[in-house]
């Protein structure tokens, strides 16, 4: 049999290295999607805007500010702009038609959401984890349901 100061440091310990960086961890990677959908829908909008550009007229060259990151832009020039290459996952480009583009950041996007509604379910599943462990240490320590419970930082 366990002590009681020994459950409770067991308790903590559960709550404080594995749920709680379970929970950032799930948080980071939700984001990151987030982050990943909101970059292909840029790139959604920026290939409508140049299909509206060439229904008004046939373009010759198209001058663009490229950036090279950290914010730092250059201009570009792009002779042909009826394909571009569109960053599929794992390093991997391919060179698609503005329709094509469209199409695949359509399906790819979809997915992406799906991947953020499971990973938001795991998010609630971690969270109603931390409030069952919280409430055991409150009654492994005796305290009121009201006295929120004095946590120890793992750090």
């Amino acid at each position: 049999p366990i002590s009681l100061p020994n459950k409770v440091l067991k308790y903590e310990a559960f709550l404080n290295e594995t749920l709680r960086g379970d929970l950032e961890n799930t948080l980071n990677a939700r984001d990151k999607i987030f982050d990943e959908i909101s970059e292909y829908e840029r790139l959604a909008v920026f290939i409508q805007t140049l299909m509206e550009s060439k229904k008004s007229g046939p373009t010759d060259d198209m001058k663009l500010k490229v950036d090279l990151g950290c914010n730092v832009f250059c201009q570009a020039r792009v002779p042909d702009s009826d394909r571009i290459y569109v960053a599929i996952g794992y390093g991997f480009h391919l060179e698609l038609t503005l329709p094509e583009a469209l199409a695949f950041i359509e399906k790819k996007t979809t997915n992406l959401r799906m991947k953020t509604v499971a990973l938001t379910e795991n998010i609630s599943r971690i969270k109603a984890t931390i409030k069952i462990t919280l409430e055991a240490l409150r009654e492994l320590q005796g305290l009121s349901p009201d006295r929120p419970v004095e946590e120890r930082s793992p750090f």
